[in-house]
């Protein structure tokens, strides 16, 4: 379901507009009685009488704009107790009340907090332009200055990431979304060339570009994630039911064996786990979320990658840039 922004405004904008032009009279009024009263005491009385006027009447819109801001990081707090189905309609409607707060830090807070929730599984483009777009409106309004290395404010990053790995749109012009863009285009370049040798829960090595000739799926992961524990179930099915066409899937950990084996105990998981000691491997992937996911084709080319938590169908979609083809269709 998408809601009407406009509507929304409609209804705002005219009160808005009311209230303030109810404050400038006021002032203007306790100004004009101040100077025209013949008595010092009397023109002061008058004018702090008019502005408490004025304070009253504008006082319950800050206190509404404070609840408003309250309710809606109640709603981001509580979308991932929100069923799959409802949603995608549960995030636009946040995404449309974070569009009608007042400009400033906490609404670019909540907009920003809401692109990290947005990606995990698959809403829908309707619901991720929503989100990017109630981004760029608080970033048009409030813009960031730069990091003091040079590098894009976070937010300029996450929108870029919404543009790159999930197709969205954005009519945001600045120089730190040009930025954004080139240094994710860069991390790519990285991933294409990156290798590594990493022992699984086993003590067996296994290297990347041993695995030429394969389709490789590399997943990072961890016991403490929840949209990470969400598509284990995905990631298990696909991997016993197609390693006879070749692919390989591997799970990064940077967390300890007795951890990981505790975790994973009397659950049915078979990619194999491999232990990535101190994140090095992340760091090369330019990992800085979990989870992550990138697919590699059987000439070792990355052709697809995921910032977040996948559903079965969106994993069948990266892998057929692979060459996977599902056996059904066979």
């Amino acid at each position: 379901m998408i809601f009407d922004t406009r509507a929304r405004f409609r209804l705002v904008t005219p009160w808005m507009i009311a209230l303030v032009e109810i404050y400038f009279r006021g002032i203007g009024l306790a100004i004009r009685i101040a100077f025209t009263s013949q008595h010092t005491r009397c023109r002061m009385r008058y004018f702090n009488g008019v502005l408490f006027s004025v304070f009253l009447l504008a006082a319950p819109a800050a206190l509404h704009g404070q609840v408003k801001e309250a309710s809606i990081n109640k709603e981001i707090g509580g979308l991932r107790g929100v069923s799959d189905a409802l949603r995608p309609a549960a995030t636009t409607k946040i995404a449309n009340e974070i569009r009608t707060l007042p400009a400033g830090a906490p609404k670019l807070k909540l907009a920003d907090a809401l692109t990290h929730l947005v990606t995990e599984g698959d809403p829908g483009r309707e619901t991720l332009q929503a989100v990017a777009d109630a981004l760029a409106l608080t970033l048009k309004e409030t813009p960031q200055a730069t990091a003091k290395d040079g590098s894009p404010a976070m937010p300029y990053m996450d929108l870029a990431k919404l543009a790159r790995y999930e197709g969205i749109s954005t009519e945001l012009k600045d120089p730190q979304m040009d930025k954004a863009d080139q240094i994710l285009s860069a991390n790519d370049a990285d991933v294409s060339k990156a290798d590594f040798t990493l022992k699984d829960m086993d003590g067996k090595k296994v290297t990347l570009s041993a695995l030429r000739g394969k389709i490789v799926l590399v997943n990072f992961w961890a016991t403490w994630c929840p949209p990470c524990q969400k598509e284990m179930t995905d990631l298990d099915l696909i991997y016993t039911h197609y390693q006879s066409q070749g692919l390989v899937i591997v799970s990064l950990s940077d967390e300890v064996p007795m951890t990981i084996r505790s975790f994973l105990a009397g659950k049915e998981y078979h990619p194999p786990v491999l232990l990535d000691s101190g994140g090095k491997v992340a760091k090369q992937f330019h990992v800085d979320s979990l989870p992550r996911s990138f697919v590699f084709d059987r000439d070792g080319k990355l052709v697809a990658e995921a910032i977040d938590m996948r559903t079965q169908r969106q994993f069948f979609d990266m892998l057929a840039k692979a060459g996977l083809q599902p056996l059904e269709s066979k």
